[in-house]
């Protein structure tokens, strides 16, 4: 058993995915607040053509990705302040025309071969140490941006009419928190893939929301839930021989639906 967990694989895998849970904690905690899933889906949806773009161009799987999500984030920031569309309906559009378009990109790369089952629900045991290096450091950068905008997006969370009123920059707050959202994406695909990344991001925080009795409280309280769905997840994963990042995500529900048997005070 002392071979087994000091295996090199399992070591990154674990400081990997911590990582990960550290970042997408707080960030989730405003996901669930502003009820912004189905916005983290299509970004989400949309880092498989950044897949493709990515190696079409030769620069590289993560700066692809990153470079079209925060596109794709801008670009939706743009049309949803036209109003000419409801929300979920562009959301929707986006999500599965960026997704179709990546898959299509993909099957036109016949000189590469690319595991996209990996890529669409994660492979935490092939986190390799420059993927650390970009996860640490991606999301360091994002926790500092979110840390200097919190209070001015909690103010827009609770009544975004009112700090506009009251002056604050709410286009280019809210922009600033979408493309964290992007950023955290694009790094944590390798680890529970695109289809199950926004899964990460809101099933810890709503875990913790039934707990917490402030909104730091309640980011703090995601990013550990989070770290102990990411040892929950490689322990059943390694055990079983079950796929990495639905067990992640799978050991994030359990502790979702055991929170639900907990009688709690009201929750933040």
């Amino acid at each position: 058993m002392g071979d087994f967990v000091l295996d090199d694989f399992m070591i990154r895998a674990l400081v990997g995915g911590c990582g990960i849970a550290l970042v997408s904690g707080p960030l989730g905690s405003f996901v669930v607040w502003r009820r912004m899933a189905y916005f983290g889906d299509t970004l989400a949806h949309s880092a498989l053509l950044g897949i493709a773009l990515g190696y079409l161009l030769g620069i590289g799987m993560t700066a692809g990705v990153i470079a079209v999500c925060v596109g794709i984030a801008v670009l939706l920031v743009l049309l949803q302040e036209q109003r000419q569309l409801a929300s979920d309906t562009l959301l929707g559009i986006v999500s599965h025309s960026t997704l179709s378009l990546g898959l299509v990109a993909i099957a036109f790369m016949e000189t590469m071969r690319i595991d996209l089952l990996a890529y669409l629900f994660g492979d935490i045991l092939s986190v390799t140490w420059d993927d650390i290096v970009w996860i640490y450091g991606g999301g360091a950068v994002a926790l500092a941006v979110l840390a200097f905008i919190w209070r001015r997006l909690l103010a827009i969370t609770v009544d975004e009419d009112l700090a506009r009123v009251e002056g604050m920059p709410v286009l280019a707050i809210r922009l600033t928190f979408m493309l964290l959202i992007a950023g955290v994406i694009a790094i944590a695909m390798k680890i529970v893939g695109v289809l199950l990344i926004t899964s990460l991001l809101i099933v810890p925080a709503a875990t913790a929301r039934r707990f917490a009795r402030s909104p730091e409280q309640m980011a703090g309280t995601a990013a550990l839930i989070g770290m102990l769905a990411v040892l929950g997840g490689l322990a059943g994963s390694l055990v079983w021989d079950l796929p990495s990042g639905p067990s992640v995500v799978t050991s994030a529900a359990l502790m979702f639906a055991c929170s639900l048997m907990v009688p709690v005070p009201r929750a933040a």
